[in-house]
């Protein structure tokens, strides 16, 4: 069953034919999707697999740009935000990750075209209308793990941590409109995770959704092919 009022993925593929895997790590601040990027990205180097791990907003001009205005508590017109961002994945997509695709490769990013859903609907713009763009130009991830946490507990986390913080985003109004989105969206790939159990817990089912939902083989199957006559 879909979600009432859920924003959905056109029925057209868009973006570029690719050979590669596109996995990407999505939710609110706090809520662990670094640490389970990690986690797998460990797990699956071990397993052989060659892995490109990467990140939105990037390391490019346009990213630091991102990085260095969330961080001042100065922020700019949504509009404005909204096309830095679809600068920097512009660069990220020619330079890192369509590269990466087409050479066979398992691309795990940290953030994605499906924050910029969330995060600058947040702001007022139309999530729908950016989710519509995004999915026309870019590729469209493989699978989506969505690591789903309140707010609160996830402005909390990020405060325990002591990081720098990056007040322009970082405020529980605003995240409680981004979550609010994510909560909509309906989109192909998509598995959704309850980001407030432990984090061993949430590892295995990482795993569980890998091992279902792409072309590489899972060890057990691995060691069954090895196996047969």
């Amino acid at each position: 069953m879909g979600r009432a009022g859920g924003l959905k993925s056109a029925r057209v593929l868009g973006g570029v034919v690719k050979r590669g895997t596109l996995i990407v790590f999505e939710g609110l601040d706090g809520c662990g999707k670094s640490t389970q990027l990690r986690r797998a990205a460990e797990v699956w180097t071990a397993r052989g697999l060659d892995l490109v791990v990467t990140r939105e907003p990037t390391d490019g001009p346009w990213g630091r740009r991102i990085r260095e205005m969330a961080r001042s508590s100065e922020g700019v017109a949504p509009e404005t935000e909204l096309s830095w961002f679809f600068e920097d994945r512009r660069e990220h997509m020619r330079e890192v990750v369509e590269p990466a695709l087409a050479a066979g490769r398992l691309v795990l990013s940290d953030r994605s075209y499906i924050s910029t859903v969330a995060y600058q609907g947040a702001r007022g713009l139309d999530p729908a209308k950016i989710l519509a763009e995004c999915e026309a130009e870019f590729p469209r991830p493989d699978l989506i793990l969505l690591f789903e946490i309140s707010a609160r507990e996830g402005l909390a986390r990020v405060r325990e941590r002591g990081a720098e913080g990056e007040p322009v985003f970082e405020n529980l109004e605003f995240l409680d409109r981004v979550a609010a989105i994510f909560e909509t969206l309906e989109v192909d790939g998509l598995r959704r995770f309850d980001a407030s159990r432990g984090e061993d817990e949430i590892a295995a089912d990482v795993l569980e959704a890998f091992d279902s939902s792409t072309p590489f083989p899972s060890p057990s199957a691995s060691s069954r092919s090895g196996s047969a006559p």
